[in-house]
């Protein structure tokens, strides 16, 4: 079966081949442009959330929730702050109770597991619209 032959940017100043979703390497979309920062989000300023993560830390002697794995000396490569209980799934935003430190390993882990219940949550919600009359 022939394929579609190759097309251009869709970026109006580029005449490089598309790779993907119509623009070229260079030209792709920022993820999560667009999207709000913490502050929005959850109504935490800044401050807030530096002082709810240095008494997590504290409190969990710097170490991941999930693995155990201590907070490493580069800061850079620091552990985040994580909520345990997702907020869309009913987690409080600054309870204590509810926030860990995630070594970027884990934390990359769980929020693929996480937008995967999202997409699948999603997924439930349209068939439900589809079903009604």
């Amino acid at each position: 079966m022939p394929y579609a032959p190759p097309s251009r940017c869709t970026d109006p100043e580029c005449h490089e081949y598309a790779t993907q979703h119509g623009r070229c390497d260079d030209h792709q979309r920022t993820p999560w442009a667009g999207r709000d920062d913490k502050a929005a989000r959850y109504g935490i300023s800044s401050g807030r959330w530096r002082t709810l993560k240095r008494k997590v830390t504290a409190r969990d002697h710097g170490c991941c929730y999930r693995c155990g794995a201590e907070q490493p000396d580069d800061p850079d490569d620091g552990h985040v702050l994580d909520h345990v209980r997702p907020i869309s799934e009913g987690g409080s935003p600054t309870d204590l109770d509810n926030l860990g430190l995630l070594c970027t390993t884990c934390d990359t882990i769980k929020s693929k597991e996480e937008a995967l219940r999202g997409a699948e949550r999603a997924r439930a919600r349209a068939q439900a619209r589809r079903r009604r009359p």
